[in-house]
């Protein structure tokens, strides 16, 4: 099967909230469900020092939708909302 290439937009419930603590904590699931290492991460500024987390992560298109882990993230304590913003096909 192919690797698809996804992006998920992680909203924390604060701009006091801890992100660095988020994303360990996503690392970790995003890994458990992925099966893969291959992770990237970025802070995105929304407004009034609120800044989002984008977690890019590859996995396996038999896995199907993403929509699982996204229900894993917002169980995350300090996690306002978990969405998929981007799935694309990996080439090569």
């Amino acid at each position: 099967m192919a690797k698809i290439v996804a992006t998920i937009k992680i909203m924390p419930e604060s701009p006091d909230t801890d992100l660095s603590s988020i994303e360990k904590k996503a690392r970790e699931k995003i890994k458990f469900f992925s099966g893969n290492e291959e992770i990237k991460s970025r802070q995105e500024p929304i407004a009034f020092g609120l800044k989002a987390l984008n977690i890019t992560f590859v996995m396996d298109e038999s896995k199907g939708s993403p929509d699982p882990l996204e229900e894993q993230l917002r169980s995350i304590e300090g996690v306002n909302s978990a969405e998929t913003v981007d799935v694309r096909r990996a080439i090569g």
